[in-house]
């Protein structure tokens, strides 16, 4: 059952609105482009101005460097040894915002339009976060005091693949402690349709070379005699699927722990409709996984996908070329129980295995992320439910995501606690394009929900 938000919080949420925003677009016209060198002081301007917000509100704040960019930390511990303690993680850093041609408004001066607040990091995720330290400053300011032990952790380097950050956690594993990580980095099921994400898919990625060859050679005057690399490199992908779209790699489902029949209803019933899924994204039809719905296929199912060729003459007009070499990139999303170095030694002995002679083939392992599933029972989702149903005025449903946060894992892993994500943008929001936006509502009853959150908690 929900509850309703403390009054004094919304009084305070409401009586600061036109403040909470303006703070907001402050932190939205920081280029805090984490990829771009020419915008590292801007990065670090972002993590002085996060810090220097926090400790308005009355947090401790240190800002740690690293070999990349800066983690900011801001920790609140007078709650008492009995209130447990909850770690919120996000990031400051955003993605680059070309093309810009693109954008209806600059991307780093925010505009509201339509309800929506339009800037390069508006929903990914400075947006997402920010809503974190204005629930946390309603509780300070209206009671003067938090009902929980709060470490807030936000690195400047998730769009770039968080490579500083496992170790981190690992050597402040003892100061970052904690009962719960609550994480907004995601996105509702659809508006007024608060969501707990229960789930996120693994990666391994590849890079398969084929090399033929010494040089480009004619096709008139070699072809026939010379194996072509992209003709044997297009045979070997051919391989990675049966007719049916399941992954044909041996092996490549042997972990697999298939998805409980109570979940694969809760996911049938939720309110999505396949052909308006096809209009969106220009498909002429959809596909996958044999006996499997499209949302299964995203959520719970592993894939095994090509995401670059690269092989001969592309440019315009003819060129009768036989290529010296071809490329693929390959991503194979995983479910539990697969293990990313596992599943890209597969892949490799499969693609040696049916390499034609006549070329030499190599794959190399280029990234890798552990997939990750909630059990979304225990005190910390319960409250998670009861306060989003107090925001949104709707029982939040259970969701998955096709994607991969592979810090999600570090920190189950390396804290031993409870991971809630639980996120505010919706579908269609452009979070890695041009024009990338976040609800106005989400951002307002977001507050709200995770103000009532730590209410919740602590009973």
């Amino acid at each position: 059952m929900a509850t309703n938000l403390a009054p004094e919080l919304d009084r305070f949420l409401s009586e600061n609105n036109d403040r909470i925003h303006d703070e907001l677009f402050e932190f939205l016209r920081i280029p805090s482009v984490s990829a771009r060198s020419e915008h590292r002081q801007d990065t670090m301007r972002a993590a002085e101005w996060l810090a220097a917000r926090m400790r308005d509100i009355g947090l401790t704040t240190e800002i740690v460097p690293t070999e990349g960019h800066p983690i900011v930390i801001g920790e609140w511990r007078k709650a008492g040894t009995e209130a447990p303690t909850v770690l919120i993680y996000g990031h400051y850093d955003v993605q680059p915002a070309e093309p810009l041609e693109l954008w209806e408004s600059p991307p780093f001066e925010p505009t509201v339009r339509r309800g929506r607040i339009y800037a390069r990091g508006a929903v990914d995720d400075k947006g997402q976060l920010y809503l974190h330290v204005k629930a946390l400053e309603a509780h300070l300011r209206t009671r003067g005091t938090l009902p929980i032990n709060v470490i807030v952790l936000a690195e400047g380097e998730e769009e770039v693949g968080s490579p500083n950050l496992a170790s981190f956690i690992e050597d402040h594993a003892k100061r970052l402690a904690c009962d719960a990580v609550v994480i907004s980095d995601s996105s509702m099921f659809a508006p007024g349709l608060p969501s707990i994400l229960s789930s996120l898919r693994g990666l391994a990625y590849v890079q398969i070379d084929v090399q033929g060859p010494a040089v480009d050679l004619h096709s008139g005057s070699y072809g026939g005699a010379v194996i072509n690399p992209a003709t044997a490199l297009a045979r070997i992908i051919a391989t990675f699927h049966d007719d049916q779209y399941r992954v044909a790699i041996p092996g490549f489902y042997d972990k697999v722990r298939d998805w409980p029949d109570d979940a694969r209803s809760r996911i049938r019933a939720l309110p999505f409709e396949e052909t308006k899924f096809a209009e969106e994204v220009g498909a002429p039809a959809l596909g996958g996984e044999a006996g499997r719905t499209t949302l299964e296929r995203i959520w719970t199912r592993p894939t095994c996908e090509i995401n670059g060729l690269l092989s001969g003459y592309t440019g315009e007009g003819a060129k009768t070329v036989l290529p010296a070499a071809a490329m693929a990139k390959v991503s194979c999303r995983l479910v539990p129980d697969q293990d990313p170095d596992e599943i890209a030694t597969l892949v490799r002995a499969h693609v040696e295995r049916v390499a034609p002679a006549g070329v030499s083939v190599t794959v190399r392992a280029l990234h890798g992320g552990r997939p990750w599933r909630a059990d979304l029972k225990g005190p910390l989702y319960d409250a998670a439910r009861r306060a989003l149903a107090t925001a949104f005025e709707h029982e939040p449903v259970i969701v998955g995501e096709g994607g991969s946060i592979p810090v999600v894992g570090d920190f189950e892993r390396i804290l031993g606690a409870p991971v809630l994500l639980v996120g505010f943008g919706l579908p269609g929001e452009n979070a890695h394009a041009p024009n990338e936006w976040m609800s106005d509502e989400n951002f307002v009853k977001g507050t709200r929900a995770i103000a009532s959150l730590w209410d919740e908690l602590r009973g």
